[in-house]
């Protein structure tokens, strides 16, 4: 990268906002050269934010992480194209074999990364391990814990999130498989108890997957996995599409979860126009903003990028440092990554520039100038 296209503007840093520039050599930060305005200061923009991480994402453009190596790179590319600079492509509840096959399209995008893409982190496995009961948008595929087939995935694939229902047969089995071997574990498409979740973490479950979708609820007689991830959560993923949550809910879950971050649950709709698409093996229909099945009322998924979380989480009263924390600092952190969601000497250069509307008007991942969607 020339100095010329070195990132300048507000700068996000740890220390607060600096008005400068930023040097990068081979693909990381040197560093932030300028003035610090710190936390409290008014930036002016361009924004320059470390880059969004997606840590729930099943597709983009068309293309869906179920059905081989190229749809995963077009959905990369996508959301590259977006501001988003590394994500954990996922699968849903399907058959095995068809599972199987996803997990070793992703293993293959992971390990080499092409031009214009963003970096995938390796895999979110939504299901199959979830309750029947709990689907959601999710394919008739669900299954009883087996921990020797988590253990299989876990020792063949580069798995980084899975969703289990700890309260199906073996579930808290699978979910010690699975935090054994690195792999963050979270509650979901679960109709588990407050006891069940407490003992759910207590064997490693570490978040929630999309925050009060798929799960009971808030009731103050009968309180349910997301009254407890309320009381005792550090993380946990929620989508802000301002569609899956009231603007309101999501302001209560900030207040109580430290580390919530926000994930987009984007499918092949994403990007596309209204019409009928695919979420592995279920028919979805986009109409505006929204996707759900063939009733017209189950969501299924988002069309969202993180760049539109980020507006909508500005649009509702979250600071600009706050809402980019929830999209990239947050679930760098979940995921232990020192080098991603921050600007800081030798972290990735992987960031976004935002504009006075916050659209995103460039994009640098490791140090590539990516091409940004009209």
């Amino acid at each position: 990268m020339s100095r010329e296209s070195e990132p300048a503007g507000s700068i996000l840093t740890p220390a607060g906002w600096v008005a400068g520039h930023v040097s990068v050599s081979k693909g990381r930060i040197g560093t932030v050269h300028g003035k610090l305005l710190g936390h409290g200061a008014a930036p002016e923009p361009p924004f320059i934010v470390p880059g969004f991480i997606d840590l729930h994402v099943h597709g983009g453009l068309g293309a869906e992480c179920m059905d081989g190596e190229d749809q995963v790179r077009r959905t990369l590319r996508y959301h590259a194209s977006h501001g988003t600079v590394a994500m954990t492509p996922t699968t849903v509840t399907a058959p095995v074999e068809k599972i199987e096959s996803a997990l070793a399209d992703i293993a293959a995008v992971t390990k080499r990364r092409a031009p214009g893409e963003a970096a995938s982190l390796g895999a979110h496995i939504e299901g199959p391990f979830i309750n029947p009961g709990r689907l959601g948008a999710q394919g008739p595929f669900a299954r009883d814990g087996d921990a020797a087939l988590a253990l299989n995935w876990a020792t063949r694939f580069p798995i980084k999130v899975a969703t289990v229902a700890p309260e199906i047969p073996d579930g808290f089995d699978v979910i010690r498989t699975l935090a054994e071997h690195r792999c963050r574990v979270q509650v979901g498409h679960t109709l588990a108890s407050p006891d069940q979740v407490g003992v759910a973490f207590a064997c490693g479950c570490t978040g929630f997957t999309h925050l009060f979708n798929a799960m009971t609820g808030v009731n103050h007689r009968d309180p349910g996995v997301a009254t407890w991830a309320l009381a005792h959560g550090e993380y946990a993923e929620i989508i802000c599409d301002l569609n899956h949550i009231h603007p309101q809910v999501i302001l209560m879950a900030r207040r109580a979860i430290p580390k919530l971050y926000t994930v987009t649950d984007a499918s092949a709709a994403a990007g596309m126009p209204d019409g009928e698409y695919r979420l592995g093996e279920l028919r979805v229909f986009k109409r505006g903003l929204k996707v759900t099945l063939e009733d017209k009322v189950t969501l299924a998924s988002s069309v969202i990028t993180l760049a539109d979380a980020v507006r909508n989480l500005v649009s509702i009263g979250v600071p600009l440092a706050e809402a980019v924390a929830m999209a990239s600092t947050r679930p760098a952190d979940y995921l232990g990554l020192a080098e991603l969601g921050r600007i800081v000497p030798g972290a990735r250069a992987s960031v976004v520039e935002l504009d006075s509307a916050l659209a995103v008007k460039s994009v640098w991942i490791e140090g590539e100038a990516i091409d940004v969607a009209a």
